[in-house]
């Protein structure tokens, strides 16, 4: 199969670059194939050329909301559309066009300490320890991290439902001060869905221990987890999120001020709710699941 594709393809390209030198019924008495064969051949690249390009369209078009999605979500967001357009092109086969394009994502993983876990406030006992949620608004997982900006850093405050994983409180503040963390937390008070048994994860951050913080947490009627000391991977899922935004939507970038930082960050969170399919999530969309609950 791989030695006729490849003649095929010698033949094809031959008798396409010596045409105007030599006639075609010549040419196709040499390579022992048929003119109707020769056109059926061509005809079939020329289709395969429309698909591919019609198919890279699509990706660069998705690509454009989501700089960084990884390549089986992008199988997963557009075969229905290729199916549509009457095109055979399995996974395997996309994977080739992407790799041939240079189209494939290369993960890139760095990390920096946000937390300040010595402080003079009081520390929270872990209440999610192997809790079994079975809907959104039952945990909400908060974390902070750091964006370039061409003159400093701004430091981005997350809060995530740990269920829907849909980020539901943001706020972007050029310092690592408390403020940044309760006007996030403010935000996701705000869109709220009351519920008895709605707690709030984090580690032991100074911004999350803070009077300030912890008396939000209590008026909203929020119960108060954190983490175990030297256990980050308790709040992996809030660092999960952190590096998703960074990765696949580019902010992980030197923005050239924190306006243009802040604006990145508002466009990436609601293409991140809106359009991203988890597997977590049978491939629905973080609202989508938040809105079902």
């Amino acid at each position: 199969m791989i030695r006729s594709g490849l003649k095929k393809k010698v033949w094809r390209s031959s008798i396409c670059a010596l045409g105007s030198k030599h006639g075609l019924k010549e040419l196709c008495s040499y390579f022992e194939v048929s003119r109707s064969g020769y056109y059926k051949a061509v005809s079939a690249a020329d289709r395969q050329a429309l698909d591919e390009t019609f198919v890279l369209s699509l990706v660069h078009e998705v690509r454009r909301c989501h700089p960084r999605l990884g390549g089986k979500k992008l199988y997963f967001l557009l075969k229905e559309d290729i199916a549509k357009a009457d095109i055979r092109m399995g996974r395997d086969k996309f994977f080739e066009l992407l790799t041939r394009h240079r189209l494939l994502v290369k993960r890139r993983r760095k990390y920096v300490s946000t937390t300040d876990s010595y402080h003079r406030f009081r520390v929270y006992r872990n209440l999610m320890k192997d809790r079994l949620l079975t809907g959104a608004h039952q945990c909400w997982v908060a974390d902070i991290t750091y964006i370039r900006t061409s003159k400093d850093f701004v430091y981005l405050f997350l809060i995530t439902d740990a269920y829907s994983r849909k980020v539901v409180g943001w706020h972007l503040s050029d310092s690592l001060r408390i403020d940044g963390a309760v006007r996030s937390l403010q935000m996701a008070i705000r869109q709220r869905q009351y519920g008895d048994d709605l707690i709030h994860h984090s580690d032991r951050g100074i911004q999350y221990c803070s009077n300030e913080y912890t008396k939000l947490l209590k008026k909203a009627r929020i119960g108060i987890s954190m983490t175990e000391e030297n256990h980050c991977y308790e709040n992996a899922m809030a660092e999960r999120v952190n590096g998703i935004l960074k990765q696949e939507y580019s902010l992980d970038s030197t923005f050239p001020s924190v306006k243009d930082a802040t604006k990145a960050v508002k466009e990436a969170i609601n293409s991140y709710n809106m359009n991203r399919p988890h597997w977590s999530l049978n491939l629905a969309t973080p609202q989508q699941v938040h809105m079902a609950a």
